[in-house]
This record gives structure tokens, sequence and C-alpha cells, in this order.
């Protein structure tokens, strides 16, 4: 039972779109990861996914709008509502969905990470 730095976590790595296991309960990861750019159209037919801010902020794209989340603010995409996150200057973000949720959703591809690191 060891408490968890966000910010020292966050100093551990620099990759974009690389989420890493910082913990984990009742069948549902804890991850943090860096956002830069845009990500890939995809959506989760099982999983809903909790995106905080800590540090900057980013949009959601959704097909028929879009959501700023700030620092200090999360959103919950449903699943099988399909999605791409934005960031147009680097955002820090916490993620709390089920193990079994895969980062590209049902878009697999360049930026699909099936092995996670734990830092």
């Amino acid at each position: 039972m060891d408490k968890v730095n966000l910010m020292e976590k966050l100093a551990l790595f620099d990759e974009h779109w690389a989420p890493k296991i910082v913990g984990e309960l009742n069948g549902q990861h804890v991850k943090l990861v860096k956002f830069l750019g845009e990500f890939v159209w995809h959506y989760h037919d099982l999983e809903d996914e909790l995106f905080l801010v800590v540090k900057g902020r980013f949009r959601m794209e959704f097909r028929d709008r879009d959501v700023w989340i700030e620092e200090g603010e999360f959103l919950i995409v449903p699943r099988g509502i399909e999605h791409r996150p934005v960031a147009d200057e680097e955002a820090h973000v916490l993620l709390f969905e089920p193990i079994s949720t895969l980062n590209t959703g049902n878009a697999r591809g360049e930026r699909t990470h099936v092995e996670l690191e734990r830092i």
C-alpha cells in the first residue's frame, strides 16, 4: 500500500500516446499517458473510459461535437461511442479503465499498445 505521486511517475517517460500502468484495483487499471497531436478515431465495445487531466488540456472529439477537458477536469466516454483525443500542446492525463481496455479500441494500428509498462 504505497502512495503514488503522479508528477514523479509522469517524469519517468516522454513518449506520447503510450499509456503506463501506475495502479490496479477491482479489475481496473489506473494509467498515465501524455497526449500531443491527434490520436486515432476509435471506440470500445465493452469498456467505459475515464480521462482526468492532470496537466494541460485537450479536446475529445466526437462525430457530432468537441468537448474541451481542462486541468483538474475529467470526462467519461461510454462504451460504443466513437471518439478521438486531440492535444494542441502536451497534456498529461490519468486514465481509469477496465484491464481489458486496448488503447486504440477497435482501430488496431501503429499506436496500439498491447503490453503496457508498469511504472
